[in-house]
């Protein structure tokens, strides 16, 4: 019998297990696809995340930052954002005395990272490439493993993910839908020196993006309708290539495409973050529109928080009793986490709308509020303090 089973082990449920494990709890991490080993010869992957300055200071705790940065990641210390270039906000690192806003990582490579630290805990039992088959909750959680096996758990999270098992094996219902727009990812070489900038472009048909990744690398996103993001993956890379440089800013220094790739945008928030003795984080809770990259950074939010909640029932309870009548105490992280999650994704829903038509009026505004933005010190820090996690 585990304390706590968690499925998932990207990087929110690895992170999450760690400090499962540091507070003495016997946990078990179910992962169906451990990632391939990091060898510095390999291309940069597709997906990319950018980690804050508090989601980077929990994994430093966690003890897997010095993995992490072993391997390979981008800091970036200067941010743009604008529709006419006339009218552009940037934000600058050195304004809030940090020397720098975050950093560009390969999500494979934070979850390397964080299983590195893992196997510091001889508390936590990692069933790797096994998927969890079924999942039957109840005082005594059962898990099935897709080898057969079955464990139990006092406590069962779910770290899986958008179409979560344990969410739907909780019967939790989810709100939500599929924006129009699809991104399109593409991994680039630039033939210049190595950026420490990333910057959003807003146009009528979406935004584009770019992300400075390790040796000169770098992400672009475009965002599309459906058919012109189809159109653009079917152009060889040399045709690519021509439409970025027709479309894309002049911000963008000459590079070469190495690879594309496209996914669908939704939103999804689950009706509830817990029921029973079963608790939701990260995708399995709440998904939210990529546009400025806070989809994992308020994942890690929800792994602080419930590992300061539990922590603070183990400090309080006499014994385990905190771990079978879990109710109160989830009903705290929920409060807590429920609506900062909801705030966050209902502005990038107003950010998407109000910069995604060509409407006159709707232009004037977002320009003069972009040059305000900019020429306002303390709404422009309070802006970069929000996104960065430090408020």
């Amino acid at each position: 019998m585990f304390d706590i089973g968690v499925v998932g082990g990207g990087m929110l449920g690895s992170a999450l297990a760690i400090g499962l494990g540091k507070l003495g709890l016997n946990v078990a991490l179910i992962e169906p696809h451990m990632p391939k080993a990091f060898n510095e010869s390999q291309l940069p992957d597709m997906r990319v995340s950018a980690i804050s300055l508090t989601s980077g200071k929990l994994i430093t705790e966690l003890g897997a930052w010095d993995n992490i940065e072993a391997m390979r990641l981008c800091p970036y210390a200067r941010l743009s954002v604008w529709d006419d270039p006339r009218c552009r906000t940037d934000f600058e690192s050195t304004s809030l005395g940090q020397p720098y806003l975050g950093h560009i990582i390969e999500n494979r490579i934070v979850q390397l990272g964080l299983q590195q630290t893992l196997s510091d805990y001889s508390n936590i039992h990692v069933f790797a490439n096994e998927d969890a088959t079924t999942v039957q909750l109840g005082s005594k959680s059962k898990i099935t493993l897709s080898c057969g096996k079955t464990i139990e758990a006092k406590l069962i999270v779910g770290a899986d993910g958008a179409q979560s098992k344990v969410r739907e094996a909780a019967n939790i219902g989810v709100q939500g839908w599929q924006y129009t727009q699809q991104a399109l990812g593409i991994k680039i070489k630039t033939n210049g020196p190595q950026q420490d900038i990333t910057w959003q472009q807003f146009t009528p048909d979406g935004p584009m993006a770019y992300l400075p990744l390790f040796d000169g690398y770098g992400s672009l996103v475009w965002y599309q309708s459906v058919e012109q993001i189809t159109l653009l993956k079917g152009l060889s890379k040399t045709k690519l290539k021509q439409q970025i440089q027709q479309h894309f800013p002049s911000d963008l220094v000459d590079f070469e495409v190495l690879d594309v790739a496209s996914f669908g945008l939704t939103r999804m928030h689950a009706n509830q973050y817990f029921k029973g003795n079963t608790v939701l984080v990260g995708d399995a809770a709440h998904t939210i529109n990529p546009l400025a990259g806070q989809g994992v950074n308020l994942g890690f939010k929800d792994v602080s928080v419930l590992l300061d909640i539990i922590e603070k029932q183990q400090a309080e309870a006499a014994s385990d009793v905190w771990l079978l009548s879990p109710e109160s105490w989830l009903k705290e992280y929920e409060k807590c986490r429920r609506k900062d999650n909801l705030v966050m994704m209902s502005a990038m829903d107003v950010l998407y709308a109000a910069f995604s038509n060509s409407y006159m009026p709707f232009k004037v505004l977002r320009n003069l509020g972009l040059k305000l933005a900019n020429a306002s010190g303390p709404l422009k820090n309070q802006a970069m303090k929000y996104a960065m996690g430090l408020r």
